[in-house]
């Protein structure tokens, strides 16, 4: 079973976020080494336990310093970001390193009410995250006649074809990766396999996943 590693960049008692995000490059180093598959970074915000907030910024500096080791977001939390910009970024990166970019999507704020309401980029009451995962394929997609007519492209980003994951730890997501084809990273750490049961039953292999995918998360603590 391929292994891999989701990290929160946790900030250890009577140390700050410096120590802990080189602390996660030295994980990274070592996961890359010991030929895990993957190194996933989750959005939190406004967190005193956590310095991953800049989960893109992570991922580059991890990418500078590992060989082989697949790096994403786990995952970047939509409703908080443009899907444009978020193409950019992830564009700009799999320009920069290659086919060794994830793109994990969480529809959370990944933090507090109130945290939330000042990170979001519209209204709370409003629920777009499916059409914004559209929309991110969309930006990601190889450049056709279509693409090329478009007033608004990411770029970098278009034609990168970055791999979108959908991140849940419910029947709803799972619900959600399925409809639109999507490979399906379940938290199961949050809440039992009905999510990733659920999923299998109704995953289709169209766009944007040719191929059915799942992954499962499981919690470690170093000791």
């Amino acid at each position: 079973m391929p292994l891999s590693v989701l990290d929160l960049v946790p900030v250890a008692s009577g140390t700050g976020a410096r120590e802990a995000i080189n602390q996660s490059l030295k994980l990274a180093r070592l996961a890359d080494s010991l030929g895990y598959q993957r190194y996933w970074y989750a959005e939190h915000h406004n967190s005193v336990a956590f310095a991953s907030s800049a989960t893109s910024l992570l991922i580059g500096r991890a990418a500078e310093h590992t060989e082989r080791i697949r790096l994403g977001s786990g995952g970047v939390m939509l409703p908080n970001h443009s899907p444009l910009m978020v193409a950019e970024y992830y564009g700009t990166l799999a320009e920069m390193y290659g086919d060794r970019i994830d793109l994990g999507l969480g529809r959370a704020p990944g933090t507090d009410p109130i945290t939330a309401a000042a990170l979001r980029r519209g209204a709370a009451t409003t629920d777009t995250f499916v059409q914004d995962v559209v929309d991110l394929h969309r930006y990601l997609a190889p450049r056709d006649e279509e693409q090329l007519r478009q007033q608004v492209r990411a770029l970098p980003g278009q034609g990168t074809q970055v791999p979108l994951w959908m991140l849940g730890s419910s029947l709803d997501g799972a619900a959600v990766a399925a409809y639109l084809g999507l490979p399906y990273a379940f938290a199961s750490h949050f809440a039992p396999s009905c999510g990733t049961r659920r999923w299998r039953s109704t995953a289709s292999a169209s766009p944007p996943s040719s191929r059915p995918l799942s992954c499962r998360r499981r919690t470690a603590w170093p000791g």
